[in-house]
């Protein structure tokens, strides 16, 4: 608090939030000693400070301020919202735009764009080619069942278009 009144941002708090209560037993030795246990406890309680309408780049000085001197054993978790305009949409796919002409050809790289994969051009061909589809029986109607010996019994294959 005291380092939130020097950077005059306007902190309320520390409010009390619920104590945490966690308890467990932990029994010493095993089998025939069931008796003997230990009781373990452990308390955790929690402060909440909030400050409203601090300017970001404060707020981020005193978030690592507290971050730098804290206590050994003491947590520290911060919630920070930031509030836009009405015109978020705008300002978002201008900053996409602007990410992507500084990232330029490296952004192709990402999500395996086609211009990349000759692999991929290569299969496509194999698959689409005359002999590929005659032997899979792609040449026969729409449904066409084909019937393929396997020693006793014969295996429908039906091949859907």
């Amino acid at each position: 608090m005291r380092a939130a009144y020097y950077l005059k941002l306007p902190a309320s708090g520390p409010a009390p939030l619920p104590k945490i209560t966690e308890r467990w037993t932990v029994p010493r030795s095993n089998f025939v000693h069931k008796k003997s246990q230990e009781n373990f406890e452990r308390i955790t309680v929690r402060r909440q400070i909030e400050i409203k309408d601090g300017h970001p780049e404060t707020v981020a000085v005193w978030l690592g301020f507290l971050k730098k001197h804290q206590y050994y054993g003491i947590g520290m978790k911060a919630n920070v919202f930031d509030f836009g305009g009405l015109e978020v949409g705008k300002d978002m796919d201008a900053e996409a735009e602007a990410i992507a002409a500084k990232l330029g050809e490296q952004l192709e790289l990402v999500g395996g764009r086609r211009s990349l994969m000759r692999k991929e051009d290569k299969v496509q061909q194999m698959v689409e080619s005359e002999p590929f589809k005659a032997q899979w029986g792609a040449q026969a109607a729409m449904a066409g069942a084909q019937s393929v010996p396997h020693g006793n019994k014969r295996i429908e294959r039906v091949v859907v278009q």
